[in-house]
């Protein structure tokens, strides 16, 4: 599984860097909603992953996600859809819930049965009495399972927000 996605993700950005050969480091070639017509249904299922999130419906977020799903977030790694739901879902929603999350930019690519979509985004609330304020960088891997997408990668990051 984990060559899989090294050598989807490699192959993908290949794509992505022949097909903006004048793209300088550092600049995005892609915008808020440039997401592929092949990658369109992915990132249906992120949103709709994220929307199970915010409304606390764990199972449903739960289905999203492909059986030996992994999930990389603060430097640590959960392994399949099980661990994740036994350690870090509920949080998960329950952070969801209580902060606001916008979407600044959204890239996504299809080929195949294997799409990513990444997308960068802005947190902000309190939660458990603490103000939050962060920038987010998300990349979600996916694979086409007969006829349903499903995340088998999750890899999160955040930095605290410009004052």
């Amino acid at each position: 599984m984990r060559h899989l996605i090294a050598i989807a993700t490699a192959l993908l950005m290949a794509d992505i860097a022949a097909a903006h050969p004048d793209s300088k480091h550092g600049e995005s070639a892609m915008e808020v909603g440039d997401i592929a017509q092949s990658a369109r249904p992915a990132a249906a299922v992120v949103d709709a992953f994220h929307a199970a999130l915010r409304r606390g419906d764990i199972k449903a977020a739960h289905s999203y996600l492909a059986e030996n799903a992994l999930i990389y977030e603060s430097g640590g790694v959960e392994r399949g859809r099980q661990e994740y739901a036994a350690h870090h879902l509920g949080a998960d929603a329950a952070f969801a819930q209580a902060v606001a999350g916008k979407v600044t930019r959204r890239a996504g690519e299809a080929v195949g049965n294997i799409a990513w979509i990444a997308t960068e985004g802005r947190t902000t609330g309190t939660y458990k009495d603490k103000a939050i304020d962060q920038v987010t960088s998300e990349t979600m891997v996916l694979q086409r399972q007969g006829r349903d997408w499903k995340i088998v990668h999750v890899h999160w990051s955040s930095a605290a927000g410009a004052k």
